[in-house]
């Protein structure tokens, strides 16, 4: 029986050969035990606090604030959102929540109130 040279895996982080014994299977791939951290705070991670998006890896808290619904990450509840657009991590979507119509007829631009009375 032949035996031949199995190429060993790539780490994805530093593209070093991964060999077994040093060896953590995460996201369909081979990541040496140095090189298993968050993606952007470079926390070390376990299986049970990893995420994955599109091939990288990443802690719970850093894949909410990243790719969740905007305020997730940044508190509890709907108190704590805020108009945190994320620009640090990345996100370069951003929406807008002033409105996009005309104002109504006869609406003052200083302040609000009817207009004064006319003596």
């Amino acid at each position: 029986m032949p035996f031949g040279t199995q190429e060993a895996a790539r780490c994805p982080r530093c593209n070093q050969a991964v060999f077994h014994a040093e060896s953590i299977p995460a996201a369909g791939k081979q990541w040496h035990k140095t090189c298993y951290k968050c993606g952007l705070c470079k926390k070390a991670l376990e299986p049970m606090t990893m995420a994955e998006h599109e091939g990288n890896v990443y802690c719970k808290q850093c894949y909410g604030r990243k790719f969740g619904i905007r305020g997730v990450g940044f508190g509890i509840g709907a108190g704590a959102l805020g108009m945190d657009t994320g620009d640090r991590f990345g996100n370069t979507e951003s929406l807008s929540n002033k409105p996009n119509y005309a104002a109504p007829p006869g609406a003052q631009a200083g302040g609000k109130g009817a207009p004064a009375a006319e003596e």
